[in-house]
């Protein structure tokens, strides 16, 4: 034979890396330190492999081809009907059934890692159905991705202490090896779309082994697996490592030691965890599912014990197989919301030590000033750089719900209280404005994310109170209140055509602009929505509606009977909700963009929103806070029944006609990320819900100050970057600056002058309360600038006006 380093596959560096489905049909990982493995599965074969992290992707796919006489081609991802289910309830490990469309073969296949070390198995099973075994050849295929990338991988044939592998290495160092219990009778590596397996197969049905190497480009590995040494019966071990040798190693170890042991681990591993939770269980749905189970091995699954608290968003990349190294990130990130939200669903579930770690995990990621980042990867280094104010302040709560069920104690609250201090300030300062709102696209005035704002800065100075700290827990609270009595001037839409049109008086809306001079309110403001085509995203603020006003119940600021709720249901109702086969479903808003295309083509930037149901979950939550369970468990129903066939559940659902040929069928999981961990941990939530017949993770000081209370704020905040435009009669008017100040005002146009000095308060804020001003409506306070630590003035005025016109307050003026 030519020596191998002379001959070179053809084709380098190979197509441009894709990554693949994110539809996946099952995740799973062992309970163990030693394993540091992720897997994910769809279409009846493994896709994403997530090693040494589980934000590090290191594979695309891995699946077998049959070949046979007469030029015989069938891939088991694209010509089998596929079915996936757990090994045991609770275990994510799954058995795959995959059987031809044309009926003339069978692949069994259990999956799991081992929990002893870093590598994966596959104890695989081939059944002739037409034939026999003999009339068959078995070809394993598999396109490494090393770490996060299709590109600059090198992979070659080779050898472990004699044992025949296959070996890939990437350019961020990682390596893996795949070693098989029955001989390999052919071995070949080459560049993705023109020389690889696949290829190479579907041309000749041979595999070329002078192609031992394959440097640096988008490669893929192929064996031909001898069926006759086994009886159609073998063990595949995928061995990862930092070297070759030591992926060699791990894949050789695992194989030796046998799958029955690999499993034995496994099981007992889950079972002990699953034992210690809270028996929320369902009965089995038709598939004999256990969704609460499922729901509860989803997150446990993305939580690694090498980060502990640290829980990705999913181990998919949503349109995945139209996305390629551009998008190092994906799902598998951790973005603080979402990581709060499945605390909530671990200690819903009983795990309580698993909602303590993601508390102390987000401590320590936690940005010198007091934010989080939008998103980060395990360690805490910011992906997206955005600031969200709900993912501020959602830590605070979360601390809070610990304190309440009694899962932090004294010496526990004084750790954390630096971290609630620093967020509470960051909120307080910030506030009440986002820079973007909880779909990550803009910025303004959000129900959302005010109503976790206020509560969080009520949970935080109960939480500093204790500590003795009583200055910042009157400042805390007297922020939440002034912004709670503006949500409805902010972000409540009467008398719109809309409102007119539905026979309401009217509705809160998604998002309304931060006030500015030259509009009369946030609501006369417009929306750009970022996923529309370019010169069709802008919309009046008041024309865009979304659930997410449901956040104002849920988080305790209003009664679920509250007139303007009722009325912002009927506009939800009317506007977003969509009826599917599983029951009813909601869009996050309207004129929405981010899903397929019209014509089921993968998001791009732009495209059509589809249901999610998240947002029936959240819905059932509000309906259990309005006193009827029933429907919240009909809401339920219909959230399990938007799952997957093994039971996960998707980012959104497809709701148009049945496209088979994208694998689109109304009322079933779309191309986006699949399984949503944040969608599952509502799912356990609302399971607890409807136990406890009261919405688990609803803070109870709101409902005690602004329900039953009914507490009103003393004053209202005038800051720079939260310019206010008018003050109603008898409020104390709040100047908060960020450095410190002479104020230099006036209620009466400049005749007379007071001059005083801000004061700082212990969140580095420098603020001057001005009394209630004698004069009635229409009197103007106007106020300026002299810079103390600059020795400079601001060089120009402001003035804000007592309940009077809204086109003329707040500007700046001389």
């Amino acid at each position: 034979m030519t020596d191998a380093s002379t001959i070179l596959p053809p084709g380098a560096p190979g197509l441009p890396a894709r990554w693949t489905s994110s539809a996946k049909s099952g995740v799973g990982t062992a309970m163990t330190a030693a394993s540091r493995i992720w897997f994910t599965l769809s279409h009846g074969i493994l896709n994403e492999i997530y090693y040494p992290r589980v934000d590090s992707a290191c594979t695309r796919d891995f699946g077998l081809i049959v070949t046979g006489r007469d030029g015989y081609f069938s891939e088991e991802k694209r010509d089998a009907d596929h079915a996936v289910g757990m090994i045991e309830q609770g275990i994510p490990a799954f058995r795959l059934v995959n059987t031809a469309l044309d009926g003339r073969y069978r692949i069994t296949k259990e999956v799991l890692t081992d929990p002893r070390r870093e590598a994966l198995l596959q104890e695989v099973r081939f059944e002739a159905l037409e034939g026999g075994p003999g009339d068959y050849r078995l070809f394993a295929l598999l396109a490494p991705h090393l770490v996060n990338a299709g590109a600059s991988n090198s992979a070659w044939t080779g050898a472990y202490k004699g044992t025949p592998m296959l070996y890939a290495r990437g350019r961020f160092g990682a390596s893996l090896a795949l070693a098989c219990s029955a001989p390999w009778l052919a071995r070949s590596v080459g560049y993705v779309g023109t020389s690889d397996g696949w290829q190479q197969l579907k041309a000749n049905g041979q595999l070329d082994e002078r192609w031992q190497r394959a440097p640096d480009g988008n490669v893929a590995l192929c064996g031909e697996i001898d069926l006759a040494a086994t009886g159609g019966r073998f063990l595949l071990s995928l061995g990862f490592g930092i070297r070759p040798q030591e992926a060699g190693h791990r894949a050789l170890a695992s194989l030796q030691d046998g799958f029955a042991a690999a499993r034995r681990t496994y099981v007992q591993g889950w079972r002990a965890w699953q034992d210690r939770l809270l028996p929320l269980d369902r009965p089995a749905g038709p598939a004999n599912l256990n969704s609460y189970r499922i729901s509860t091995a989803v997150l446990a699954t993305h939580q690694p014990m090498s980060f502990p608290g640290a829980v990705i968003a999913s181990l998919s990349i949503p349109w995945g197989f139209n996305k390629g190294d551009e998008d190092l990130g994906g799902y598998h990130l951790v973005w603080p919301r979402d990581l709060v939200e499945i605390a909530g669903g671990f200690l819903a579930a009983g795990a309580v030590d698993e909602a303590r770690s993601v508390l102390s995990y987000l401590m320590a990621i936690q940005e010198e000033e007091g934010h989080w980042s939008q998103n980060v990867w395990l360690d805490g280094q910011p992906y997206w750089t955005g600031v969200q104010m709900d993912e501020c302040a959602f830590p605070i709560l979360l601390a809070d719900m610990l304190r309440r069920e009694g899962c932090l104690d004294h010496d526990d609250l004084a750790r954390f209280l630096p971290m609630i201090e620093r967020a509470a300030g960051f909120v307080a300062r910030h506030g009440p404005v986002t820079g973007q709102d909880r779909w990550e696209e803009d910025g303004g005035y959000s129900p959302f994310t005010l109503a976790v704002e206020i509560a969080a800065l009520l949970a935080a100075a109960d939480m500093i109170e204790a500590a003795g700290k009583m200055e910042a827990a009157a400042y805390l609270r007297e922020t939440a209140d002034g912004w709670n009595d503006e949500i409805e001037r902010w972000t409540y839409a009467a008398g719109t055509g809309l409102a007119q049109e539905l026979g309401i008086d009217g509705y809160y809306v998604r998002i309304a602009p931060a006030e500015t001079a030259d509009a009369a309110s946030p609501l006369d403001g417009f929306v750009p929505i970022k996923n529309r085509p370019p010169g069709d995203s802008d919309r009046p603020a008041s024309q865009i509606i979304s659930p997410d006003a449901l956040a104002l119940v849920r988080f305790g600021l209003r009664a679920p009977d509250d007139p303007r709720i009722l009325s912002t249901i009927r506009a939800i109702d009317a506007v977003l909700q969509a009826d599917l086969p599983q029951g009813r479903l909601w869009y996050r808003y309207t004129d929405d963009g981010y899903g397929e295309q019209a014509d089921g083509g993968p998001f791009d930037g732009t495209g059509v929103g589809r249901p999610w149901p998240l947002l029936a979950g959240e819905r059932a939550h509000y309906e259990l806070a309005a006193g009827r369970p029933e429907v919240a468990r009909e809401l339920l129903a219909t959230v399990e029944a938007s799952a997957s066939a093994g039971g996960l559940l998707p980012e959104q659902v497809w709701d148009g006609p049945d496209l088979p040929e994208r694998e689109l069928f109304r009322g079933r999981p779309s191309g986006s990320a699949m399984p949503l961990v944040w969608a599952h941990a509502e799912h356990i939530k609302l399971l607890r819900s409807l136990r406890d017949g009261a919405v688990f993770d609803m803070p109870p000081q709101t409902v005690q100050r602004y329900q039953r209370d009914k507490v009103r704020a003393a004053m209202r905040s005038w800051r720079f970057e939260h310019k206010l435009r008018s003050l109603p009669v008898g409020k104390i008017l709040r100047i908060e600056l960020a450095a410190p100040a002479l104020v230099r005002w006036s209620d009466d146009d400049w005749a007379t002058v007071q001059e005083d000095p801000t004061r700082p308060n212990p969140f580095g804020i420098h603020l001057l309360d001005l009394p209630p001003m004698p004069g009635g409506h229409g009197t103007r306070i106007r106020f300026t600038f002299f810079w103390t630590e600059a020795q400079r003035w601001e060089g120009q005025d402001f003035l804000v006006e007592l309940d009077g016109d809204e086109l003329l307050t707040g500007v700046m003026v001389g």
